[in-house]
């Protein structure tokens, strides 16, 4: 890798960490009880589509540890949390899509990547939240099916749903500007029925985010 290349890509990294931190403080909303819901992990999980799950995993390493220090109230163990949740719904989409440069392989990667953070967070949940939250592990445990393991699919839901969507037109503009080089050969793929499908499925969230809140 030349230099101008190597320094692309810390250019790269850096505007996405920025996006990423901006999003995750402004973007917060409440879901249920002390959860909150923030779209800071599609803009880590579309870096790792477009440039690899490396990048992905230093833009989410780099966020949480600045998170930490400025308005994270969880201390290391929360930063850890969110290094691990990312991690595990980013840089699994991305590997599956590394691997499978397709649209099936992107599906297949975001909802391989839903499914292992649903499963790696209500364990994580479990075995961490009692120890950052104060709460008695019996607590937590009761709370684990009513409460983290739907929060989780919703979470996973508006991330996946939302990357979906975004991807297309993110790699579109990049290209433009000249930050992602053009295929050599485009192919023409339809796809309209998956993205009616993540649209509904946005909504679908989001309708069931705003009932919670009581909203409507």
């Amino acid at each position: 890798m030349d230099m101008s290349s190597k320094t692309k890509r810390i250019t790269t990294v850096s505007v996405l960490c920025a996006i990423t931190y901006v999003v995750m403080a402004a973007g917060r909303v409440p879901v249920v009880l002390f959860l909150k819901y923030d779209p800071s992990d599609v803009i880590v999980t579309l870096g790792g589509l477009i440039w690899g799950p490396m990048t992905a995993c230093v833009v989410s390493v780099t966020v949480a540890v600045v998170e930490m220090m400025t308005v994270s109230d969880t201390g290391f163990t929360g930063c850890i949390m969110n290094i691990v949740q990312t991690l595990s719904f980013a840089c699994t989409a991305a590997l599956i899509y590394r691997k499978k440069h397709t649209l099936s392989g992107a599906v297949a990667g975001l909802a391989a990547g839903c499914m292992t953070s649903v499963i790696v967070m209500t364990l994580w949940n479990y075995l961490v939240t009692p120890i950052y939250m104060g709460y008695p592990r019996e607590a937590v445990a009761e709370l684990l099916l009513p409460v983290f393991l739907p929060f989780n699919l919703l979470k996973g839901g508006l991330n996946a749903s939302l990357t979906f969507l975004l991807y297309k037109p993110v790699v579109r503009a990049l290209r433009k500007s000249g930050h992602v080089p053009a295929p050599e050969k485009e192919t023409q793929q339809r796809h309209a029925g998956l993205r009616i499908f993540a649209a509904l499925l946005l909504v679908t969230c989001i309708l069931l985010i705003l009932s919670l809140n009581e909203i409507i």
